[in-house]
């Protein structure tokens, strides 16, 4: 496996399949994006989101650094810099890894979005993380919220709702962030959960222009114009839930919440008899998907079994006509499991990306 992820190829061809009603443009896959920086961003990375226990993410990360991955993605909202900190430093001190041989993101969070906050917020996610600098820094959503310090989560008002900054000076902030790449702090730097109108207004006044747009993304969400947009742009996608996240509904318990009826797409019958042709998972099946458009996926799993079978598909590919039944699985934004609205009123604000 680390063959695979060491000999990078770039991408170099397309190949265009008629999907009903639209041109659908399969990219030739790999191992691999490369950012406009030049810097090669891994194509699958180990996601961190709700792994927080120290014992937890150790046994994640070990796992998924010995099987190859180098792209790891955290937040400072995960609370877990911490303990992945511990665990790189590990890796680095041994030897075992160089750290030009890392990939690590982790993200601006709704309380430092605002101008005066960003170097504060990155200074701590480096002090975290033990590092230097980190590979990709993004703001994590267009939405600031008010801080408190020490506070980690938004602060909620006598309604139950967040309170929120007015709305966001996306040019302003895009400075600062532009700022952490002069220090040194980034690498390069992009955005998260932005609708197109949101990176055109920074793409108007950037002197960097972002390098990466995370957004949840999965057969099931395809989001065709924002990646068509983002590819057209230079900006590399990144898609976070890209198995549909099947254990969202944990989240929202936890945070005193209602379940959702969430369909499964690892049970879809399509992706499934395309599992069984290939030899291969469902999970490695909707992975590849996103593989072969260009798009680079971090699924979250702590299980090594599950964290294995996530990098383990280099080893084949979908022709036109099975990348044609997976388009047409397309449900659209209905199909949204990460939708922002357990944060309350946060919907209200004139910056909420999903409309």
């Amino acid at each position: 496996m680390l063959e695979i992820l060491n000999n990078f190829t770039k991408i170099t061809s397309v190949v265009t399949t008629l999907l009903p009603g639209r041109l659908f443009t399969k990219m030739a896959s790999t191992s691999f994006l490369t950012l406009p920086s030049g810097q090669k961003m891994p194509a699958i990375g180990l996601g961190t989101w709700e792994a927080k226990t120290q014992e937890e993410v150790q046994t994640a990360l070990d796992t998924a650094l010995e099987l190859g991955y180098r792209h790891i993605d955290t937040a400072w909202v995960y609370e877990n810099e911490s303990a992945i900190g511990q665990v790189l430093k590990k890796w680095l001190s041994s030897g075992k890894l160089a750290r030009e041989d890392l990939f690590v993101t982790t993200k601006l969070p709704m309380v430092g979005v605002h101008p005066d906050r960003v170097e504060t917020f990155m200074k701590k996610s480096l002090k975290n993380l033990q590092l230097d600098y980190v590979d990709l820094y993004l703001i994590h959503f267009p939405v600031g919220c008010k801080y408190e310090e020490g506070a980690v989560r938004p602060l909620i008002n006598e309604n139950g709702e967040v309170e929120t900054e007015p709305k966001t000076d996306h040019a302003t902030l895009w400075q600062k962030m532009e700022e952490q790449v002069d220090a040194g702090r980034a690498k390069n730097i992009g955005l998260s959960n932005y609708n197109i109108s949101q990176i055109e207004t920074v793409l108007k006044s950037a002197r960097i222009k972002p390098a990466n747009l995370q957004v949840e993304l999965h057969v099931y969400l395809q989001q065709r114009e924002l990646v068509d947009f983002c590819q057209k742009n230079s900006i590399t996608v990144v898609a976070y839930s890209p198995l549909g996240n099947p254990g969202y509904n944990k989240f929202l318990e936890k945070m005193g919440k209602q379940p959702r009826n969430l369909t499964n797409i690892l049970d879809d019958p399509v992706i499934n008899e395309l599992a069984k042709k290939h030899s291969k998972t469902p999970a490695q099946i909707v992975l590849r998907f996103l593989i072969e458009r260009g798009v680079a996926a971090i699924p979250k799993s702590v299980t090594p079994k599950r964290i294995e079978e996530n990098i383990n598909i280099f080893d084949f590919s979908l022709d036109g006509e099975e990348m044609n039944s997976l388009c047409n699985l397309e449900i659209g934004e209905t199909a949204r499991v990460c939708d922002f609205k357990v944060f309350g009123g946060l919907d209200k604000h004139p910056d909420f990306p999903m409309k």
